[in-house]
């Protein structure tokens, strides 16, 4: 019997398992997600194929952190493995850890709930009023770009890093935009973009391989600036095997920042999904190894859950049909 407790970030379902699960081992997060993967990749499958999940599913195992420093750390999974970052999922731990009282949190103000996830260090600045929480700030890993005008295919693309390697390029390059009913083709494109960038000196890591390769594919829509002047952009993040973000993908909206500021346009985003989902992001420093990036979001919980494996059950790792 496994226990969960069930959120969403902007649209984007997040699923914490809290019990059930033997001890992942490992000297530090990143390699305790190697073991995961070696080892508990059914569990996963369990929690996120149908028909306990979903072909767009998402969340994690909590395991210790690296060091005192942090809380916990986080491994998190979706339809096809384990993923190196995940804004969305982080700012649910943050409300998830002061609501179930995981950290000593104070009624009116901000609470730091700091995380070791694959990708390093993480904060979720939980902000409360009257004990009921209001919002949480994600505060990223450096981010930085890697590489323009990369050929993929038949379309180029920028690729940077937000904790997770993006390629990044505008919906109408394609002839498309980001509206739900263009999301088939859009996830057809990222497919061959992928594809296309298998293998391409560029999508190394630089310091860790464990953390190569491309994981999502950003299209995005210039959108009207908003009434106060701010930047404002509609995305699809892409991820995995045509896996969709209903939010605006906290950790792809790091990226995206990253290359807005590398070109003069920093300021505030205001970062749409594809369901209407918000983000708010800022550059709040800029380091050697990157920008570090703010984004603003909200986290609902939707329910918790027991779930069981019947030992007769002739799908015991669940499937997707799509």
């Amino acid at each position: 019997m496994i226990s969960t407790v069930d959120y969403h970030t902007a649209g984007e379902p997040f699923r914490i398992v809290t019990g059930g699960v033997p001890e992942i081992p490992g000297a530090d997060v990143l390699s305790r997600r190697a073991a995961a993967m070696a080892g508990h990749d059914g569990v996963r499958r369990l929690l996120c194929n149908e028909p306990r999940g979903h072909a767009d599913m998402y969340g994690c195992f909590l395991v210790p952190p690296n060091d005192p420093g942090a809380r916990f750390g986080a491994l998190f999974w979706h339809k096809d493995g384990f993923s190196t970052a995940c804004g969305h999922g982080t700012i649910a731990l943050g409300v998830h850890a002061v609501r179930e009282g995981l950290v000593e949190a104070v009624a009116d103000g901000v609470t730091d709930v700091v995380i070791d996830v694959p990708s390093g260090r993480v904060t979720a600045r939980v902000r409360s009023s009257a004990g009921r929480i209001e919002g949480v700030t994600f505060v990223n890993v450096p981010s930085y770009v890697i590489a323009r005008d990369v050929r993929a295919g038949d379309v180029r693309v920028d690729l940077a890093y937000g904790g997770a390697i993006y390629a990044s390029l505008p919906a109408a390059a394609l002839g498309l935009s980001v509206e739900p009913r263009h999301l088939n083709a859009l996830i057809g494109h990222s497919r061959r973009v992928k594809a296309a960038l298998a293998g391409h000196p560029a999508t190394r890591h630089p310091s860790d391989d464990r953390l190569s390769g491309v994981y999502g594919v950003i299209f995005h829509d210039e959108l009207p600036p908003a009434a106060d002047g701010a930047r404002r952009q509609r995305n699809v993040t892409v991820f995995a095997d045509g896996e969709v973000d209903r939010s605006p993908c906290g950790s792809g909206t790091a990226a995206r920042m990253a290359l807005l500021d590398d070109e003069g346009k920093g300021g505030e985003l205001r970062h749409e999904s594809v369901v209407g989902g918000l983000f708010t992001a800022r550059v709040a420093e800029r380091t050697a190894g990157g920008v570090i990036v703010e984004v603003d979001g909200m986290a609902y919980r939707t329910g918790r859950h027991v779930f069981e494996l019947d030992p007769a059950d002739p799908f015991p790792a669940g499937f997707t049909l799509r």
